[in-house]
């Protein structure tokens, strides 16, 4: 049920046509505790993070007005912004440390980086759209984010160069894990995906220990097809 803070930041915009920040803050509060602390979203570090990252600059203009709000946004070439709660999701699964390296396959509009960024030491992403890369690029750098580096690229074959990481999370879905991602993950590492068909696909949590890789079923998703180069 809407808080009476929200029903007056609506107001607020209905009469003036555009949000200031202070609204924005106060939107993003409400997604925390409604979207996130109200359902299964507990761990302290996730939720600071998302607290802290301004959801509203990674989305178009047009639809900055629901920034905050409980669903995916376009961010255009076919490719979404995920929901808060999904973002939320697959970090607390990931259960980060501060000093870990982190990589990303589908940079998209940079903020799933950002709420990465600001939990752990460095964040690797990879985005195949360049143009999306290239302002996910510009606004985390406009944001002062230094721990991203974003790379142009088909992420199939993950960062050999930066490898192994302590996480990897791909925001897009596949039918089969990457092989090459789970090369890359170090010892004790964790990966969060969505893998299977479109119309039965599955969030999955996949661990390596001992050199031997454990998958689990987390939750069922839908996302965006994951983008391969041309050959």
């Amino acid at each position: 049920m809407p808080t009476f803070i929200s029903i007056l930041s609506f107001l607020f915009v209905i009469g003036f046509g555009y949000y200031s920040q202070d609204v924005y803050t106060i939107q993003r509060k409400n997604m925390v505790q409604d979207q996130l602390k109200a359902r299964d979203i507990v761990d302290r570090v996730t939720l600071n993070a998302m607290l802290k990252v301004p959801r509203h600059h990674f989305v178009p203009d047009n639809v900055k007005k629901y920034a905050y709000q409980d669903t995916p946004l376009s961010i255009g070439k076919g490719q979404t912004i995920s929901q808060p709660y999904i973002v939320a999701f697959m970090t607390q699964e990931l259960q980060l440390k501060p000093d870990d390296k982190v990589l990303e396959i589908g940079t998209g509009s940079g903020y799933q980086a950002a709420v990465l960024a600001e939990i752990v030491k460095e964040v690797y992403t990879i985005e195949i759209v360049e143009s999306l890369g290239l302002t996910a690029k510009k606004t985390l750098s406009t944001l002062g984010y230094q721990n991203i580096e974003v790379r142009i690229g088909d992420g199939y074959h993950g960062w050999k160069e930066q490898a192994p990481f302590d996480a990897i999370i791909v925001t897009a879905g596949i039918d089969t894990i990457p092989q090459p991602l789970l090369d890359q993950l170090a010892e004790g590492g964790r990966m969060i995906i969505p893998a299977g068909s479109p119309n039965a696909m599955q969030l999955l949590l996949v661990k390596k220990k001992n050199g031997k890789i454990k998958t689990q079923e987390r939750l069922p998703v839908r996302f965006v097809p994951f983008v391969r180069g041309k050959n």
